[in-house]
């Protein structure tokens, strides 16, 4: 059983900068996934990485501006990003499969998700 934990989700305006964290318990994670979902729309991938080594991946949307990093100490995932835009507004998820994956169904766990709204 896997434990995820997101925090970090809050209301900002355009432009602004964010980090989300995902806090991880219990057994072996191999990977590492940030979804979003929107109201109306599917849950979407947006980052993910390897849990012990530096291997990520982005969806286009996000690219340059969305990072995803680990904290071996904490056990956690963060998601850092900047330049948020409107349409980043969602309730970001993070993930854990046992193969590296786009889709959200090949994950096995998953957070409650913690909101990002982006607006003026």
């Amino acid at each position: 059983q896997v434990l995820l934990v997101e925090s970090g989700g809050r209301l900002v305006q355009p432009g602004d900068s964010l980090r989300l964290s995902c806090q991880a318990s219990g057994r072996t994670i191999y990977y590492v996934g940030w979804f979003r979902q929107a109201p109306g729309k599917e849950r979407e991938f947006v980052a993910g990485r390897t849990w012990s080594a530096n291997i990520t991946n982005y969806a286009d949307s996000v690219k340059g501006r969305f990072t995803i990093s680990k904290d071996n100490a904490e056990n956690t995932m963060y998601l850092q990003m900047v330049s948020l835009k409107p349409e980043d507004t969602a309730v970001y998820y993070c993930a854990a499969s046992s193969f590296r994956s786009l889709s959200a169904r090949s994950y096995q766990y998953w957070g409650r998700g913690t909101q990002v709204t982006v607006s003026s």
